[in-house]
């Protein structure tokens, strides 16, 4: 009888590499940078296939409900969603997910996957799991060497045991881990072909992973064990005991076990592959045309080679003009402009602007929510201007403010607004002011998208000046809880 594999999808990053268009507030993996579908929802989409379950994905507090609406939106259900309260790194992490699945299946088969790595021929990489299959129910840790094209120094790397010209997904015996090299070492590595990139995928029984942890690193295992027995159940996440996960060490997978397990096996993998973990790569994997040119959204180049134009707001136009080797990032509220070869000290940039206090550093221009979105378009002193959208069926916290009043005005759709006693439809082209201190929500009893206008007014206009009543989605106070 064939076993189930049990997709594990670890979708916390914070991905500043990407900076402007990946921010903390937003990392990566949620936006549609290779395709019409987001990193994350191409990974589950990937595993959803015969002999895969639904998927167990392992994410932050402010992504839970990204997580969850943007799997609904490709007809995706997950198996559970585990909250980190912090992040700690991939091993606390995935050994959450062993544990969790242990309690539902006890041995169960599961496959690891970052949620924002690029892997466009689904069925073959299925396939090189499925070739891994064997060997992790005999008791091997199993990880998926990538077949390298360029001898690249941002990855870390696989020795393996036999050198393979064709890189088929046969298994076997995984000989060392390699550490990102310098330029001259990873010629060499690129040159002998015995070694593969390190995908940071793998596949293992919750049994062994769960041995291997207990031989290796105690201590993680004692503290994920005392998170998960703390754990609260709501809204169908599963959210890991705060107190406990703090004291979990902070490491990764491949320190905390890989490297010092002897049961070891690897799996070569001949297929596209990419991290996107830069703008170069991005470049390199949108498909440059003769000139080495790629474009997106609203952008122009004239004359131009080695280039990356991006526009990321469908009003904004990038127009390039005999640039070479240059990478240029346009959204509403941030411009990137670097050379190709300078694209990964973007960093340096985040850095610069978290310094400076900057808000532009961490948070994305437009603020997801659980009942949908909202983006400033106007900021001033004493007051600032917002675009709010409400999904169908979905309802603000019942709320009031400290220090501000609004004014809010319907243009596409009908709100159901209750202000202290008065609960009232506004529809299109009609507006209603909340007074300072006003105990109010905002609905959308419609089956469209409710679009409103909301303008602010008062001494302080920060979102954490909110005081929560009653919420659907169990949020505390402040600015998402």
């Amino acid at each position: 009888m064939t076993k189930t594999i049990h997709p594990v999808l670890l979708c916390g990053g914070s991905g500043t590499r990407l900076w402007p268009l990946s921010r903390k507030s937003f990392p990566k993996q949620f936006s549609a940078l290779s395709g019409d579908q987001s990193l994350f929802q191409a990974s589950a989409r990937r595993f959803a296939a015969p002999g895969f379950a639904a998927p167990l994905v392992i994410s932050g507090s402010d992504f839970r409900f990204i997580v969850k609406d943007q799997l609904a939106a490709v007809d995706i259900a997950p198996q559970a969603i585990v909250i980190e309260p912090e992040g700690r790194n991939t091993a606390p992490a995935v050994l959450a997910a062993a544990l969790t699945l242990e309690a539902l299946e006890p041995g169960a088969l599961m496959i690891v996957a970052p949620s924002d790595h690029v892997i466009p021929q689904d069925a073959a990489f299925r396939a090189a799991v499925q070739a891994a299959v064997p060997s992790a129910l005999a008791g091997q840790l199993v990880t998926f060497g990538i077949r390298p094209d360029r001898p690249e120094t941002g990855y870390g790397w696989l020795e393996l045991s036999e050198p393979t010209a064709d890189f088929a997904a046969v298994p076997q015996p995984l000989r060392r881990f390699v550490e990102k090299p310098d330029a001259a070492t990873a010629e060499r590595l690129l040159a002998d072909g015995r070694h593969a990139w390190n995908a940071g995928i793998f596949l293992f029984t919750t049994t062994d992973l769960i041995a291997a942890f207990r031989a290796h690193a105690p201590e993680v295992l004692a503290g994920v064990e005392a998170a998960l027995a703390a754990a609260t159940h709501d809204l169908g996440f599963t959210r890991l005991g705060p107190a406990a996960w703090k004291t979990v060490p902070d490491i990764s997978i491949d320190y905390a076990v890989m490297e010092k397990a002897h049961n070891l096996t690897v799996v070569p993998y001949s297929g596209v592959w990419s991290d996107l973990g830069g703008w170069e790569a991005v470049w390199r994997d949108s498909g440059p045309d003769a000139s080495g040119v790629v474009t997106h959204g609203g952008a122009i180049a004239i004359d131009c080679h080695d280039t990356l134009l991006r526009s990321e707001a469908s009003s904004l136009r990038l127009v390039g003009i005999g640039l070479e080797n240059i990478v240029a990032v346009a959204m509403p509220d941030a411009v990137l402009v670097t050379t190709k070869d300078r694209a990964q000290d973007v960093k340096l940039a985040v850095n610069r602007l978290k310094a400076d206090k900057v808000a532009q550093a961490e948070t994305f221009p437009r603020d997801h929510r659980p009942w949908g979105w909202f983006e400033s378009l106007v900021v001033g002193n004493r007051f600032q201007v917002k675009r709010i959208v409400v999904h169908p069926g979905a309802a603000l916290s019942l709320q009031s403010h400290h220090h501000r009043a609004e004014h809010w005005i319907v243009v596409e759709g009908t709100a159901r607004v209750t202000v202290n006693d008065e609960v009232r439809l506004v529809t299109e082209n009609q507006s209603v002011y909340i007074p300072l201190g006003a105990v109010h929500r905002m609905e959308n009893p419609g089956k469209v998208n409710m679009v409103l206008i909301e303008v602010q007014t008062g001494s302080y206009l920060g979102e954490d000046d909110i005081v929560r009543y009653e919420d659907i989605y169990a949020r505390g106070e402040g600015a998402k809880g």
